[in-house]
């Protein structure tokens, strides 16, 4: 054959008849076109418009929004205390667990596969866990919620599962199952834990027009108050901090709307001239806490020398006093001025 034979263009009518009679062989049988050669993504046919006013579409997404975020995002679940990427960070260390410690960001990746929110929620929310100490064993810099200190980045601290959480968390048989975003895997809807976790734990929650706080509580006066459920007994539980302090839980008010917890930083007198910061209120860290006193020296409310943070494993904050300054009336300031005492108004949804 010629070599400009090769190259001759075929004729057009003939290479769209042919495309067209492909195109029906191979199950685009439904696919309409209108005039001569218009692909079917412009089909300009007229049809009738379905007018929908604002009104009624706002009300319709602002639903469908507002209940995905209560859902899905920022409220915990009464059956097993965890919000949904809560959940998945569990069942990830489920599915990864050896018995051996992995890193974090190996772990953020892999809950990625059913939390299609970012890798940074995903480990923000898994040091929250891990600094509960509850359910995650840690190694590595994961923070102090005493000072305020952030966590090492993920690739650099490892987790593995706590022998408390593959004891309560897991029993397959009685899971209820879904499937992820994608539907590619199975995810468990809820865990079948065996211990009020949302009590231990606590939560916090912002939603669309809807907001949870959840006070954690004593580990050992949840199991002594699960046992008198179980023989039904009458119990009563009060509100237990990590960061310790003293708690005025009068108008507790059992959790709900209404009530009301104040809690005192621990200060004792050193010496005459010292005072000695040992135990924190409940949300605040060293850090807001020594901002807090240096604010109400500088408005005058206060008389201190100077202030030094001597925290590690355990609060240890100096206060130092001009002489002639009364150690006494120093606490009562502290306490009226200060962050040293705060009040925290639980909410049960």
């Amino acid at each position: 054959m010629d070599e400009d034979e090769d190259n001759i263009i075929p004729n057009e009518d003939e290479t769209n008849e042919e495309v067209f009679e492909s195109a029906n062989e191979e199950g685009f049988e439904d696919i309409k076109t209108s005039g001569a050669m218009q692909h079917f993504y412009e089909n300009n046919d007229e049809g009738t418009d379905t007018i929908t006013k604002v009104t009624g579409m706002y009300k319709d997404w602002f639903l469908d929004y507002a209940s995905y975020v209560i859902l899905e995002r920022a409220v915990p679940a009464i059956e097993d205390g965890f919000k949904p990427v809560q959940r998945r960070i569990m069942h990830s260390l489920k599915e990864l667990d050896d018995g051996r410690y992995n890193k974090v960001a190996n772990v953020v990746g892999h809950t990625m596969q059913y939390h299609p929110h970012g890798d940074q929620s995903i480990g923000d929310a898994m040091v929250q866990i891990g600094q509960k100490e509850l359910l995650i064993d840690c190694q590595g810099n994961w923070g102090n919620i005493l000072t305020g200190d952030s966590a090492a980045a993920s690739r650099y601290i490892e987790a593995r599962l706590s022998k408390f959480a593959l004891e309560v968390l897991y029993s397959p048989k009685i899971t209820d199952w879904g499937v992820s975003y994608d539907g590619r895997r199975a995810e468990p809807n809820n865990l079948p834990v065996k211990f009020p976790l949302l009590l231990a734990q606590g939560a916090e929650g912002i939603a669309v027009g809807l907001s949870t706080k959840v006070l954690p509580h004593n580990f050992i006066e949840l199991i002594d108050a699960s046992i008198k459920i179980l023989k039904g007994k009458p119990f009563q539980i009060f509100p237990d901090f990590q960061t310790a302090g003293i708690a005025d839980v009068s108008n507790y008010n059992d959790g709900m709307r209404g009530g009301r917890v104040r809690v005192r930083a621990k200060i004792a007198q050193l010496d005459k001239n010292t005072l000695v910061i040992t135990q924190i209120p409940f949300s605040t860290n060293t850090t807001t806490l020594i901002d807090s006193i240096l604010k109400a020296n500088e408005k005058g409310k206060i008389k201190i020398k100077k202030i030094e943070d001597n925290t590690a494993a355990d609060v240890e904050i100096l206060i130092h006093l001009f002489p002639g300054v009364s150690p006494d009336k120093t606490i009562d300031a502290l306490f009226a001025f200060t962050a040293c005492e705060t009040s925290v108004a639980p909410l049960v949804v």
